[in-house]
């Protein structure tokens, strides 16, 4: 078996933490005996300093570059511990979605579901899109490990009450919801009441609000904010970047407030939580023309 160096850009909670994975350094004068050396290039910004390092580590090995943020081509199938942290899974690729700020559509031409291999924190593109037997697997893998799992890259739009009653079953830890355009309000509160009646709160529904895009403005994104936890979620603001990871250091500023989850608990300690009381399309405010909205 091949001992392969893989290499990062830049440190993510996801990040490989064992012998053979590297952050950002370069092999230096005692360099790991491998076969292979891999860049791992997550986020599009990433791809100078990617083959700065490709350059540095090509006297120890032949060297890759891949990775979502370094092409446009297909994910392989998953291998745990690799290019995530153990415990981290991916059992699926793709999403039916067309988003204009997601590459993932463009990258994988449709949702394509993997070998389900063991892990508890699930990092899928849109888990819920899956055929009803591989989620069934999901869930299965899910009750067997030690840990409580987390889920990630759940559409509201998509969930249904058998996939509540499985949520149920597993008592996940977290679960993380998205809001990035405005036909994901009404969704997402369908979604937090059918997860309040099943007994969650804000301690495990998570929502990531997508916030300070070209056509954003900070009153639009407080807006959306609030709105998620009315919905029944902890929100959390994240940061729109461009291709060349640019951002506004005002919303750089702004998105802090809504990323730890004391200053969103007080920021929100007024706002009703709708999803235990009141039916859609009721009580709510109208968002003003323009903000937070991107034509599509």
């Amino acid at each position: 078996m091949n001992r392969i160096a893989r290499v990062f850009p830049e440190r993510t909670a996801a990040t490989p933490d064992d012998s053979l994975a590297f952050v950002d350094c370069e092999p230096g004068m005692f360099p790991p005996a491998v076969d292979e050396v891999h860049i791992s290039v997550a986020f599009t910004w990433h791809k100078r300093r990617a083959e700065e390092l490709a350059a540095a580590w090509e006297p120890v090995a032949p060297v890759k570059i891949g990775g979502p943020g370094w092409s446009n081509e297909p994910g392989a199938d998953f291998v745990p511990g690799r290019y995530l942290k153990s415990g981290f899974v991916i059992t699926s690729r793709g999403c039916p979605n067309h988003c204009w700020f997601c590459s993932v559509w463009q990258r994988e031409s449709g949702l394509r579901e993997l070998p389900i291999t063991d892990g508890y924190i699930v990092q899928d593109d849109n888990l819920l899109a899956c055929s009803e037997r591989h989620i069934r697997g999901v869930f299965d893998m899910l009750s067997m490990q030690r840990r409580r799992s987390h889920l990630r890259g759940l559409e509201a739009k998509l969930l249904q009450p058998w996939h509540v009653e499985l949520l149920r079953g597993i008592n996940p830890a977290a679960m993380w919801f998205a809001y990035d355009t405005p036909d994901d309000e009404e969704p997402l509160r369908a979604a937090g009441r059918q997860l309040w009646e099943a007994g969650f709160t804000h301690r495990k529904l998570y929502c990531y609000v997508l916030v300070g895009h070209p056509r954003d403005t900070v009153d639009g994104a407080e807006t959306r904010l609030r709105r998620a936890w009315r919905a029944g979620f902890m929100p959390f603001a994240m940061l729109w970047r461009d291709l060349d990871g640019k951002r506004d250091p005002g919303w750089r500023r702004f998105a802090r407030t809504w990323c730890r989850p004391a200053s969103i608990k007080m920021q929100c300690a007024r706002e009703r939580v709708e999803a235990l009381t009141t039916p859609p399309n009721t009580q709510r405010d109208e968002m003003p023309a323009g903000q937070g909205e991107v034509n599509q």
